[in-house]
């Protein structure tokens, strides 16, 4: 990769052939000064006609008439995001055209990009595009930009440098599982299903009688009031609908901490949104609760999909804090602005035992209001390390330790279960599917309510 130096820039600079070029031509200038000293003059003479050549390559290079980068407003977390050079020369016969732009850290784990640019449609001008993936939410401004072009030679270099203001990217949360075909899909038949239950008397709130007919379950049927009409008769059910859900996320340190390239926040705010649309489709009111050592959002309850982007600004306000959370603090204000019971979807992690007990403690004070369904991120690296070959000590020590750590979780987790929290441990890439499948179990045992 080409290294672009900083303001200020050089309108002409020689390069790196142009650099081999002169490393070249200094042994034989030795060599002509070991053998026939009378002719050391030739030396810089074949030195002065190469800086010639290369201030010549670099005039027949041309200027750049104007140039300019392009990057798209918004984008997401994770998702590919193109950005764009585009240049027009004043001549052709330049070789070599490339860009660099430099940008927050959030848009790219470099925090620049370099960008080949290749001929256009109309004569003499050029344009390139590279693809980022952002590493985290929030505002990423792209503050400069470099463009570099040689001449047909490749001994002489122009290039420019350009501040570029006003260029900033908005990264959202990855909404790319919400507009997924299967999703909509699910939702498509889950509300036809809905529709056909309904008729066919399925579902747990009681609405009303109706007349048995066959293809209806069998268990539907209320023997009681059959009796009482000499007729068999069914109950008509319907789910519970307007339930208050909340999805509550720890945002210290250990949230922080990546998973495949992505922070674990990041993974939980995917898969919370998804959840979220889902619900909201179903009738259910969502808000979203952000806490780290203070509580960072609370946003009302929404109950319509079409206010679905109300919880997308929310999540994207959720920040990053190297810190340990206060459980007591956060879950006692989520109590407070809570005036019914509702279900509390919490996403968190814990590194050991010790650092649990808060959260176990605060959670076990939370359980007695409302439902509660814990979700962590499954510790693919521990398994990783338990199930590596012991070739020597410091892996089996390794090992060893991943082993201990995995067995502590689980008594963490399982002493959740046994408050009577429910817990999801799922991979990344399956968190949202899971979550959903969770949310329609509870939902239809009327648990909530």
């Amino acid at each position: 990769m080409p290294s672009f130096p900083t303001l200020p820039a050089l309108p002409l600079v020689p390069t790196e052939r142009a650099a081999w070029s002169v490393a070249a031509l200094a042994p034989l200038a030795v060599v002509v000064g070991a053998i026939s000293p009378q002719y050391w003059v030739i030396a810089p003479i074949i030195a002065v006609a190469l800086v010639a050549l290369i201030a010549l390559d670099g005039w027949i290079a041309g200027s750049c008439e104007q140039w300019h980068a392009v990057a798209p407003a918004d984008t997401e977390v994770g998702q590919e995001t193109p950005l764009d050079v585009h240049a027009r020369f004043n001549r052709g016969g330049a070789r070599g055209h490339e860009a660099a732009l430099e940008f927050d850290p959030r848009l790219g784990t470099d925090g620049r990009t370099v960008i080949k640019l290749i001929p256009g449609d109309a004569e003499h001008e050029f344009s390139g595009s590279e693809s980022v993936y952002p590493t985290r939410r929030g505002t990423a401004p792209i503050t400069r930009g470099w463009l570099r072009w040689s001449g047909p030679l490749g001994l002489g270099a122009r290039q420019e440098v350009k501040e570029l203001e006003d260029q900033e990217v908005r990264i959202w949360p990855d909404l790319s599982p919400v507009r997924s075909k299967e999703l909509q899909t699910f939702l498509r038949d889950a509300q036809n299903g809905l529709i056909a239950r309904r008729i066919r008397g399925e579902g747990t709130q009681f609405e009303a009688l109706t007349e048995y007919e066959p293809g209806m379950d069998r268990r539907r049927i209320d023997w009681r009031a059959s009796a009482r009409h000499v007729a068999l008769y069914a109950r008509e059910n319907e789910s519970e609908r307007n339930n208050q859900i909340v999805f509550a996320f720890d945002c210290g340190q250990a949230m922080c901490e990546p998973v495949d390239g992505l922070p674990r926040i990041d993974r939980a705010v995917s898969a919370a949104l998804t959840c979220a649309y889902v619900a909201l489709k179903n009738g259910d009111k969502t808000a979203l609760f952000g806490f780290a050592q203070s509580p960072q959002v609370m946003t009302p309850f929404v109950s319509d999909s079409r206010a679905f982007h109300r919880l997308q600004s929310a999540a994207a306000a959720l920040d990053y804090e190297p810190a340990e959370p206060n459980f007591t603090l956060a879950l006692a204000t989520l109590t407070s602005k809570l005036q019914r019971r509702s279900l509390i979807v919490l996403f968190s992690d814990f590194t050991d035992p010790t650092a649990a007990e808060l959260m176990i403690e605060s959670m076990g004070r939370l359980v007695k209001k409302h439902l509660l369904l814990f979700v962590t991120i499954q510790d693919s690296e521990l398994e990783t390390f338990i199930e590596e070959e012991p070739g020597d000590i410091a892996t089996l020590a390794r090992s060893v330790t991943a082993d201990t750590l995995l067995q502590q979780r689980r008594i963490v987790l399982q002493r959740l279960r046994q408050m009577g929290i429910d817990v999801i441990e799922a991979p990344y890439d399956k968190l949202g599917y899971e979550l959903i499948d969770r949310y329609y179990a509870i939902k239809n045992s009327e648990a909530i309510g």
